[in-house]
């Protein structure tokens, strides 16, 4: 299968049937990138989490973000693009890997939400950071993560979450082992989250997201509050997302708190997130890998981008 951009959230192992069995998804593994940083960046290790540090180039206390790719793990190119992208822009950016890379897990189970809080006090403590201006962004399984943590975490200003989840889903991994088990865990103690529904090959892997969320009513305490985040909110999502239902959880999302804005596009997917590629990138082709159109998704990020810029403008301001 070829490879997909950036914020793929496909799983290797859901559980399905109120997790009475087990069905088995891989018909592609994502390689692990450790992207180097380059020569405005440095690489960095917080608490044992690797991660790329891209300092702003702009004199003075700059606001700063913390960066979460998705379930690729790792530093993967195309976060590292969107890292880079906010460092011209003005931006200091922490892009952090939470599991996957040497040294750590490599499923992603119970994954200490305290590792992130590490990296917001690491990045509010560099020189030329500004604080008191701290956003955090992500994309996918980041964006729900990205979203958990804005939900529990003072001090925020700004959240951004391109393909988000409403909800915090079970873990897993990529190999073919299936692992049971939460997602995200605060102070030693798994957080609720939501079973996946039964999965159907003929549907893909986004039925059994879809049929998940049919049994919300019973398991409440596994959508994310994000009424609890003191930041403004911006979601970004595609109609024909094929890897999981971002739009209708972004909407959701958006139905908790008035604060919270939704940016959706119709002929995009789960590449709809990004700055726009150039026509000679090799990666704007497969950008409809996961629904909607290479066009499609490229189109939404020349529209969604500078919009994603302006909402951080405004909640990062001084």
């Amino acid at each position: 299968m070829r490879r997909i951009a950036w914020g793929c959230g496909t799983i290797a192992a859901v559980i399905v049937a109120a997790g009475a069995v087990l069905w088995v998804w891989r018909p592609w593994v994502p390689p692990v990138e450790m992207t180097a940083p380059g020569a405005t960046g440095r690489r960095v290790s917080i608490g044992g989490w690797p991660g790329n540090y891209y300092p702003a180039p702009i004199p003075g206390r700059r606001p700063a973000i913390l960066l979460l790719g998705g379930s690729e793990g790792g530093l993967g190119s195309s976060a590292s693009t969107i890292a880079r992208a906010l460092q011209h822009y003005g931006y200091a950016v922490l892009h952090l890997s939470y599991f996957r890379a040497p040294g750590q897990p490599q499923a992603l189970v119970r994954v200490p939400l305290e590792g992130f809080d590490a990296g917001l006090a690491w990045l509010r403590a560099q020189p030329g950071v500004d604080a008191g201006r701290i956003g955090i962004i992500g994309g996918s399984k980041g964006a729900e993560a990205a979203l958990v943590i804005a939900s529990r975490t003072p001090g925020l200003r700004a959240v951004v979450a391109g393909m988000p989840s409403s909800v915090v889903w079970p873990g897993f991994a990529w190999e073919a082992t299936p692992v049971v088990g939460a997602s995200w865990t605060a102070g030693g103690r798994d957080l609720p989250s939501l079973p996946y529904g039964r999965g159907s090959f003929s549907e893909g892997i986004i039925s059994v997201y879809r049929r998940g969320l049919d049994g919300l009513r019973t398991h409440a305490d596994a959508a994310i509050p994000i009424e609890r985040s003191p930041a403004p909110v911006l979601l970004i999502c595609g109609e024909k997302d094929s890897l999981w239902p971002s739009c209708p959880m972004g909407r959701q999302l958006a139905a908790r708190d008035a604060r919270v804005t939704l940016l959706h596009y119709a002929d995009a997917g789960h590449g709809v997130f990004g700055p726009p590629l150039s026509p000679d990138d090799p990666r704007r082709n497969r950008l409809g890998a996961l629904g909607g159109s290479a066009e499609g998704n490229n189109a939404a990020r020349r529209d969604g981008w500078p919009k994603v810029l302006a909402f951080l403008d405004r909640a990062l301001a001084k």
